[in-house]
This record gives C-alpha cells, structure tokens and sequence, in this order.
C-alpha cells in the first residue's frame, strides 16, 4: 500500500495543486510500468491552449466534479523508451518488440500506459478531494506537425498547464492540464486514506487479462472516436 501523493497543503486547492496530484501519477504508473527514474520539471508553463504535438499525443477527457482534458505529447524517443522498458518488464523478448513509434503496437501501449496514468489520478482525486471524476477512453495520434485540438467539451474559464519530464535516458515528453477554474476550499480536518499500490492497476489492463483486441480493430475504433471527439 502506498500512502497518497500529498498535494501543497493550503486551504484553497488551485489547479497547480491539481496539477501536482496528476505529475504524480504519471510518475508512479511510469515507474511501474518499469520506467524508472522519471522526473518533472520543477517549473510549470501557463499556457492558452492545448495541443496535440510530434510525435505521438495522447488525450483523455474527464468529468465530474470538475471537467477538463489531460495530454500527454510523446517525441519518438520517448515514446520509444517508454513501449521498451515497459514490454520488457513483462518478460516480453525484444525480438518481438516493435521498432518505430507509428506501429500499431506502440500506439495501443502508450493509450493502455495513458489509461492508467488518468485513471490512478481519479482515484487521487475521489480520496484527496473528496470529489468523483469519471474519464473518457484514451485516443492517441501518431502525428507529423502540430495540430490544434478542438474536443467536444465546454470548460469554464479553463486553466490550462504544461510540464515537462525527463525519462531516465533524457528523453523528453509533455504533459499538459487544461480544467475548469476551480478551488477547493477544506471546510475541515478529514483523514486520507491509503491508495491501491499501482502494480494493481497495471494488473487489470487489457495485456493482462488477455482480453486484448487485436492492433487493426482497435485502430480503426481508435480512429473513428477520435475524429467524433474533434468533431471530425
């Protein structure tokens, strides 16, 4: 059991409070996922808007208690280094492991790995907040220039947040937070409890449970959802 990622005690909760509870996440589902050593940036951008960028995003929507949308931008390597690490801690051989970012299978492991990630920081949230927000399934795009995304969700006066980490051989990736503006005020002292270690998140994915759709199926669904969450 792992005690809960502690967000800066104050006694308005702000998105870069939220935003902490989310780099967490990333770091443990990463460093489960046999990604060790994976740091963020100390520093966090504001920005205007979301985007998804080369060479691989990944987003998820949410809603709830408060709504909003989380992106993870990939570079190749990154990308890479993550699918790798991850598949070989699984025992799989590296003579069966794809070679570049736009397989297929790349694609379907890095949506698995963004599933967890939101996923363990829902269940942050429903335990540090005292709030439920429910996620949407995760669409990737291996993607060759910038691409402005518009999805089907209204925010109110989003706030929107980027962090970069590092993985352990320096390659880089983007994280990126946009919410409603929100802040949760603590009415009174409660008790946190104690959070699900994340090796059982990762055990009940897809690969696992040998449940797996297989890499043609799954991209052209992908795909149609995609475009409908543009609204394309």
């Amino acid at each position: 059991m792992n005690k809960l990622a502690t967000a800066k005690r104050s006694r308005a909760i702000t998105t870069e409070e939220v935003l902490l509870i989310l780099c967490h996440s990333v770091n443990e589902v990463l460093n489960n996922a046999g990604n060790k050593k994976v740091e963020y940036s100390p520093m966090v951008q504001k920005i205007n808007k979301t985007c998804l960028r080369p060479d691989i995003g990944c987003f998820v929507l949410f809603d709830g208690g408060f709504s909003g949308l989380v992106i993870i931008n990939f570079t190749a390597e990154a990308a890479m280094e993550i699918y790798r690490k991850y598949l070989l801690s699984m025992g799989m051989p590296e003579s069966e492991l794809a070679q570049f970012h736009t397989s297929d299978e790349v694609g379907n492991v890095m949506g698995e790995i963004m599933n967890q990630i939101v996923g363990d920081f829902t269940n942050k949230v429903r335990h540090q907040l005292r709030t439920s927000i429910t996620q949407s399934q995760p669409k990737m795009m291996a993607i060759n220039k910038q691409v402005q995304i518009s999805v089907n969700t209204t925010l109110d006066q989003p706030q929107s947040r980027r962090v970069t980490f590092n993985t352990e051989d320096n390659n880089i990736f983007y994280l990126e937070l946009s919410m409603d503006k929100t802040e949760f005020i603590k009415l009174h002292d409660f008790d946190e409890d104690e959070l699900e270690n994340p090796d059982d998140i990762l055990a009940d994915n897809p690969r696992h449970s040998g449940k797996r759709a297989t890499p043609e199926a799954r991209s052209n669904n992908d795909h149609d959802d995609l475009m409908n969450d543009l609204g394309i």
